[in-house]
């Protein structure tokens, strides 16, 4: 363990899971409650709004920064996720000295093993994300199970621009059986409608500035879909972007919220969301609209 110190004051930074979970058993009670913010780093005010939410509702407060290559299917993609750990520390004391870090290796945390588990989510995970990116659940859903093991939490708070992860972390959490409460938070976006993402950062700023395009076609979809069918829908936003030299759609699905399937029509009673991936240069860029 080590405690960083910035202007006199310090947090607790953990690098070893040992001695992350030797701390964690000193200051839990029977009747405290543990929050728990994972994330990959490059934090973003999405991120500090998970943080301000556990600070809030919880006695004390774990944040997890690791970026864990077994939900990578594209090792381009893992090398160049940013890693920006004396900027996300400080971000993290603007907020509160009073967070826990735990920043561990690969090491610490696969033991020289680093290979994802198989799991089942009931068919969550062969959608939109799990179609694209092949075992990137079974990846999520590894890191996600170790980690609830490690800090023991009582509640663990995700951003709901990653909706399907969402849905299958609460999926994991009922099928095993854990005793944590999975709270999804709203998205959280740039001045522009840019949903807030570490992979932002390795946008140029006019392509950063030209990503409004993604939000702004999911809110004109959304429009449309109230009053057409989800194939006319589908076919304006592929029309939007087919002429654009800039963007690549790689998909763009209507799906049922609480199954993720894909949809034919509209039923009375049903929640719908939009999901949509798109890329800029080799930068995927993903984001959701609910439909209702």
């Amino acid at each position: 363990m080590f405690a960083l110190n910035f202007n006199n004051t310090s947090m607790h930074i953990f690098y070893s899971k040992a001695a992350l979970i030797a701390y964690i058993k000193t200051i839990k009670t029977a009747n405290s409650t543990i929050g728990f913010v994972p994330t990959m780093g490059a934090l973003h005010q999405g991120h500090l709004a998970l943080m301000q939410r556990s600070l809030k509702e919880n006695d004390d407060t774990v944040v997890s920064i690791f970026v864990n290559p077994t939900q990578f299917n594209n090792p381009e993609d893992l090398a160049k996720y940013p890693r920006t750990l004396e900027e996300d520390i400080k971000k993290m004391r603007t907020l509160s000295d009073k967070i826990i870090l735990y920043a561990p290796s690969v090491e610490d945390i696969y033991e020289g093993n680093t290979v994802s588990q198989t799991f089942d989510f009931d068919g969550l995970e062969n959608q939109m994300e799990g179609k694209f990116r092949p075992g990137h659940f079974n990846g999520v859903g590894t890191i996600v199970k170790r980690l609830f093991e490690i800090v023991t939490p009582t509640n663990a708070y995700f951003g709901e621009k990653d909706f399907q992860q969402l849905q299958i972390v609460k999926k994991m959490v009922e099928k095993a059986a854990l005793p944590v409460n999975i709270v999804g938070c709203p998205i959280f976006r740039e001045e522009n409608q840019l949903a807030m993402s570490s992979r932002n950062e390795r946008l140029t700023a006019q392509e950063r500035k030209d990503a409004s395009i993604i939000y702004k076609t999911l809110t004109e979809a959304k429009e449309i879909f109230q009053n057409h069918s989800p194939q006319e829908t589908l076919e304006f936003v592929e029309n939007s972007f087919k002429d654009n030299n800039q963007f690549e759609l790689e998909y763009f699905v209507i799906a049922d919220e609480s199954t993720l399937l894909p949809i034919d029509q509209k039923e009375n009673g049903k929640n719908y969301r939009a999901f949509i991936a798109v890329f800029v240069n080799s930068i995927r860029l993903i984001d959701t609209i609910s439909l209702n």
